[in-house]
């Protein structure tokens, strides 16, 4: 199943250290917070910087962004950024957070503590937290608390996945310390934008990140620890069998981790999980690694036109939240 290689050829770069990778996330195109007024779309309401944690710190804050007069009851899509797991912050994603708003749904897009001074427990405990606001709060909104569907770009979306699995998997969320805050009831779906959910890649000769990726997002950089072994708690795609919502995976043959979402649409499609996919060839060239964020894109359009229909189908309108005379509408399969 995992058997692929992710060649340079392919991503253009070699084994790149995790300096170099940083770098290269804070030059990417719109990454930058002073985007935020000009990208603003005026049919969503913004409610920035929410600090979920009660600490004051920067990598505590989310935004929740609900479309203006709804006059039904949403879903909420709740979204964490890339970066390497090193760089990134929620700002420079609120373009995209208000198209999928526009799109039917409330987004919360969150912060959340990062590499090399945390590792990944603590990525996943914040992610935990997050999810606990909106397990409590996000009623306040007048939004529905049992329609969630989790997504994210890059190491943004890992993160998403493995919260996923930890909600269905006990001993992986065991692994981590965390009790998970949604009921697996609610937790309808998953998204993932360029995501990495299968750690075994990095052992390839010719991947693009270097083991020392793994190494820095474990406790004292994995000493004394079997990588292998590690890399298999860090992995989505080794935690199917407890039980998993449905998935859209959005990749190219330009993204840096083609290879692990193939691998992870095959993990998924073995375990008769659905999973829906858009994947681009090398001959589009706007659909390099997180691409979609990059909004002037069709292929992002395109993208966010696909990501609202997921989101409807997975998280429908239940008939409780109807109002009284009104129809419920099962939406077609896709």
């Amino acid at each position: 199943m995992r058997q692929f290689r992710n060649s340079a050829k392919e991503t253009g770069l070699s084994r790149v250290p995790v300096w170099v990778w940083r770098a290269l996330m804070l030059r990417l195109p719109e990454n930058g917070a002073t985007l935020l007024q000009a990208k603003s779309i005026d049919t969503v309401e913004y409610h920035l910087d929410i600090d979920y944690a009660g600490d004051g710190a920067r990598d505590h804050r989310l935004d929740v962004l609900v479309p203006r007069d709804a006059a039904e009851s949403l879903p909420v899509y709740v979204y964490f950024h890339g970066g390497g797991w090193t760089s990134g912050d929620k700002s420079p994603l609120t373009k995209y957070c208000a198209s999928q708003a526009a799109e039917g749904m409330i987004v919360v897009n969150a912060n959340y503590r990062m590499a090399t001074r945390f590792q990944l427990s603590h990525m996943m405990q914040d992610g935990n937290d997050v999810l606990d606001w909106v397990a409590r709060n996000i009623s306040d909104f007048g939004r529905d608390p049992t329609r969630i569907v989790l997504g994210g770009d890059s190491a943004g979306g890992h993160i998403a996945a493995l919260l996923t699995a930890s909600t269905f998997e006990p001993e992986l969320a065991a692994h981590y310390n965390i009790s998970p805050r949604v009921d697996r009831t609610n937790l309808l779906g998953l998204v993932q934008h360029c995501s990495i959910a299968d750690f075994s890649v990095m052992f390839e000769r010719g991947f693009v990140l270097s083991l020392n990726f793994l190494r820095m997002l474990l406790p004292e950089r994995g000493r004394g620890l079997h990588l292998r072994t590690a890399a298999r708690f860090m992995s989505p795609i080794e935690w199917l069998d407890g039980g998993f919502p449905p998935v859209f995976i959005t990749t190219s043959e330009r993204d840096y981790f083609y290879r692990a979402n193939l691998n992870f649409i095959a993990a998924l499609r073995s375990k008769s999980i659905r999973v829906d996919t858009m994947i681009y060839g090398r001959n589009q060239v706007n659909t390099r690694h997180t691409w979609q964020q990059h909004s002037r894109h069709p292929e992002s359009q395109e993208v966010y036109k696909r990501l609202g229909e997921f989101v409807r189908r997975v998280a429908p309108r239940s008939e409780a939240a109807l109002p009284v005379g009104a129809v419920a509408v099962t939406p077609a399969a896709v």
